[in-house]
């Protein structure tokens, strides 16, 4: 299979019909958004969905998000909307906000692992939104890469992982956000957030006038959304956490060392930020580096969602 690429900037209206043809037609094609590429399929073909989980060698048991594009969407998704759900869409969608409520029976199952939930949002990028309206339905859309990979923010990371195995990618150039979404339970009466994204959990309970729990991390507890169970974000070679700079200063020159300040030894490293870390990790990757090592300093740690991807790519629950 040739996988073509599809250029928004270059034919927006030509890349998005040719885009909604091939997804129409039963094809995988990866799609930009805001927080990395997504591989979509439409949301009511179970056999379409199947193929997602072989090209990406993804677990069966781990649940999609669906991308909508307006609330009729929603509501084909979803048993009902309550006035938790109506605050949150109204205060963040388009935005990189992921709700999981009740599903509705007509959801199949291979989208929910079985589970009585669906995990939804509707993507802030707006070619992205003509290609949902464009299919008539929902699309799922996980992470366009290999299972465990780092996600891909970029079309090119897209090619380096499923060129050849899927139809098309829409290339919208870098995503400007680059981590995946919040992802935020509504099923019970006190919200918890499943996976934390650039919406934070004071904004949440900001909006929602409520307190907002985390997840616990229990191996027991059910998941329903993305990221919860298996590793993520690892590239081929090692990645190390360390705590402090001194630790920074023996990397050997054979690694590559990320780091959201510059080093006070005036060792060079990478700037680290949400928007381009897992580009980061591709490029170390790709220049062979023996290792990678990254500097938690305070300012890492106060952005619980970037920490969140350094330690999973670090193999850290």
């Amino acid at each position: 299979m040739k996988t073509e690429l599809l250029s928004i900037r270059a034919n927006p209206q030509q890349s998005i019909d040719r885009a909604v043809e091939l997804l129409r037609s039963g094809e995988l094609v990866a799609i930009p958004t805001e927080t990395v590429y997504g591989l979509a399929a439409c949301v009511f073909n179970p056999r379409q969905i199947q193929r997602i989980f072989e090209v990406k060698g993804r677990p069966q048991d781990n649940p999609l998000i669906a991308h909508i594009a307006d609330e009729d969407q929603a509501l084909q998704l979803c048993t009902q909307l309550d006035s938790r759900t109506r605050l949150c869409m109204q205060h963040f969608f388009p935005g990189p906000l992921t709700l999981v409520l009740e599903a509705r029976k007509e959801v199949p199952s291979i989208v929910n692992a079985g589970r009585a939930s669906i995990a939804f949002r509707m993507p802030d990028n707006e070619s992205t939104r003509h290609i949902i309206r464009g299919c008539g339905q929902a699309l799922v859309a996980p992470s366009a890469n290999r299972s465990g990979r780092p996600s891909p923010t970029e079309a090119q990371h897209v090619l380096d992982d499923l060129n050849g195995t899927i139809a098309a990618v829409v290339d919208d150039g870098p995503c400007r956000i680059g981590l995946e979404s919040t992802v935020l339970s509504l099923l019970d009466n006190q919200p918890r957030i499943l996976r934390p994204g650039s919406v934070s959990k004071e904004r949440i309970e900001e909006v929602l006038q409520c307190t907002v729990a985390s997840a616990d991390g229990d191996a027991s507890e059910e998941i329903h959304a993305p990221g919860m169970k298996y590793r993520h974000y690892a590239p081929s070679i090692p990645v190390y956490c360390v705590e402090n700079e001194v630790d920074v200063d023996v990397v050997p020159s054979s690694a590559c060392i990320l780091s959201w300040n510059e080093l006070k030894s005036g060792k060079a490293s990478r700037r680290l930020r949400p928007e381009t870390f897992f580009a980061e990790l591709r490029r170390a990757e790709a220049e062979k580096k023996s290792a990678i090592y990254i500097l938690v300093d305070n300012d890492l740690e106060a952005d619980v969602a970037l920490l969140n991807r350094v330690r999973k790519a670090a193999g850290e629950r």
